[in-house]
């Protein structure tokens, strides 16, 4: 086991007072694969987990399924999500289960409270949700689209050796570019295989997403610009109400895509400059990860204003008591260091 070299990326106070250190990296890096910037260790290990969700849409997309289904991008960029389990993300996931002769109970994600609830907005007493509700159900969808498609088995659409699961390491180690032996493979919180590489290569993969071409000369890639487009037209698809990703997106008017994914992963597309960036928060602390992207988006002069706008409640928040009363500050120390 090889420990990654990250740095303090965040800090949080109370009275001024350091109480906390959030240690993590990041890599900035283009459609070629160029490292741009980074801070701590860019080529630490990381497992993808949902920022790998618009290349598990790739074979679907590649092989014309949205068109054999007639799914809208709203209902691609579902695929590509951790949405909210909101009314608007339930009732298209069953209109993509109807489109593709499937019911819920086809879907393998499991069932869980819907994210766009917290400690501070339960669901209402007696209130009952199922695997649409889940924030993979899109992806799982897809999953089944693609099945339904090529005639493979649907139970087993989640094992290793499935073909659906074959095709998704396949595109992921060629944007990778990495010997499909090198990925390492783990099970997500969704019980889809997920695949980890370098952070620095995750980013790249972003990067080649965000510019809609596969490396360095090639031409333009239109299942990529696809999906791109879909997550940059319907963002609130990806993530939902109140949700950080959804927020960059709109701040961006539609020239980024952001993806979180468990455990502290963070990805941006920038279509305009062609680049991927990636973010790994060692403790998998979402507020501060979000405080290391919009500092990083900030460092790399895009331009980003987050005073007055949804942005403001991620972008080194105040730390509040149960009652209120402010008692400290999270703050991004993330520096970046230039290539």
């Amino acid at each position: 086991m090889t420990l990654p070299s990250h740095v303090p990326l965040v800090v949080a106070t109370r009275n001024t007072h350091v109480e906390r250190v959030h240690w993590g990296s990041v890599a900035v890096v283009d459609a070629a694969g160029a490292l741009l910037a980074h801070a701590g260790d860019p080529h630490a290990w990381v497992f993808s987990r949902s920022t790998l969700k618009p290349f598990q849409a790739l074979p679907f997309v590649r092989d014309g399924g949205p068109d054999h289904f007639g799914f809208t991008d709203k209902e691609l960029a579902l695929c590509c999500a951790s949405h909210g389990g909101e009314d608007v993300h339930v009732d298209t996931v069953t209109a993509m289960l109807t489109k593709i002769g499937r019911v819920e109970a086809d879907l393998r994600c499991g069932t869980q409270m819907p994210d766009h609830y917290g400690e501070d907005d339960l669901p209402p007493r007696g209130s009952v949700f199922d695997q649409r509700h889940h924030n993979c159900s899109g992806k799982h969808a897809g999953f089944l689209a693609y099945c339904c498609m090529h005639g493979y088995a649907h139970a087993t659409y989640l094992e290793r050796d499935h073909e659906l699961q074959q095709e998704i390491a396949r595109e992921t180690a060629r944007l990778a570019e990495l010997p499909p032996s090198d990925l390492w493979f783990g099970v997500d919180g969704c019980s889809a295989p997920n695949i980890g590489m370098p952070l620095s290569r995750l980013a790249m993969m972003w990067g080649k997403l965000a510019a809609g071409a596969s490396g360095a000369g090639a031409s333009s890639d239109a299942a990529l610009m696809r999906i791109f487009s879909a997550m940059a037209a319907h963002p609130q698809m990806v993530s939902g109400t109140g949700r950080c990703d959804f927020a960059l997106a709109q701040a961006s008017k539609g020239d980024w895509v952001a993806k979180v994914g468990a455990d502290g992963v963070h990805t941006v597309g920038v279509r305009s400059h062609g680049i991927g960036i990636a973010v790994k928060m060692a403790d998998g602390d979402f507020t501060a990860v979000y405080a290391t992207t919009i500092a990083v988006l900030r460092q790399l002069g895009l331009p980003l204003e987050t005073e007055g706008t949804p942005l403001a409640k991620w972008a080194d928040p105040v730390l509040r008591n149960v009652r209120g009363t402010a008692v400290g500050q999270l703050k991004a120390t993330v520096q970046l260091t230039w290539a």
